[in-house]
């Protein structure tokens, strides 16, 4: 099951083939970083494919999904391109291009056979596989004394911080990396102790 505050993609190209009616549907999928990753993928994948009768496609942007386009390169209008995207969508996808390949095998479909069918395609390629859930993070360096130390990292560990290194001197300092939607509460608890002396924390990179 998808959490809904999360968007997610894949780690590296995937592909599946169905076959419905004598057509065979070739799906695959792509980690896209701009429109410009987008569209390169999608030209090659259809020079790849050039003697198919349509390659199809789609793609979501964005660090909330809110760039997508679709196409469907020949399809009757709203077969192809539409049902991919609304598949990507459904599986709260972003920063993923989509192409299915058809090969056509002599029997129509009709529109929601097609549909139906590229929607199939793009989730069995989704789902064939773990997805990569994408977030956004923001890294910390905090300075503490050894008294309060215990206490502290009690509290950012109850708040999923993760610690990435610690070095012991006259004071404890941590590098830590957190998720950005949880900063402000974490930059709230922080600031509570700073303002009493017992650390000091800045963003870095």
């Amino acid at each position: 099951m998808m959490d809904e505050d999360y968007f997610y993609s894949i780690e590296r190209q995937r592909t599946t083939t169905i076959k419905i009616k004598h057509s065979v549907f070739v799906c695959t999928l792509e980690y896209v970083e701009s429109i410009a990753k987008a569209k390169e993928f999608i030209s090659r994948i259809s020079k790849e494919n050039k003697t198919a009768t349509h390659n199809c496609w789609a793609y979501i942007l964005g660090e909330k999904g809110e760039l997508f386009h679709s196409s469907d390169a020949g399809e009757p209008s709203g077969t192809a391109g539409k049902p991919m995207l609304n598949t990507l969508k459904k599986h709260q996808m972003t920063q993923i291009a989509a192409v299915v390949t058809r090969y056509f095998g002599g029997v129509k479909l009709g529109v929601r056979g097609l549909m139906d069918a590229y929607s199939e395609s793009v989730r069995q390629t989704i789902e064939m596989n773990k997805l990569r859930k994408l977030t956004q993070t923001i890294f910390l360096m905090i300075q503490l004394s050894y008294g309060v130390n215990d206490t502290v990292i009690s509290l950012l560990k109850s708040r999923q911080v993760k610690i990435l290194n610690t070095d012991y001197t006259d004071r404890v300092v941590h590098k830590i990396e957190i998720e950005k939607r949880v900063y402000p509460k974490v930059e709230s608890l922080l600031l509570e102790y700073q303002s009493q002396g017992k650390l000091n924390f800045q963003v870095v990179s």
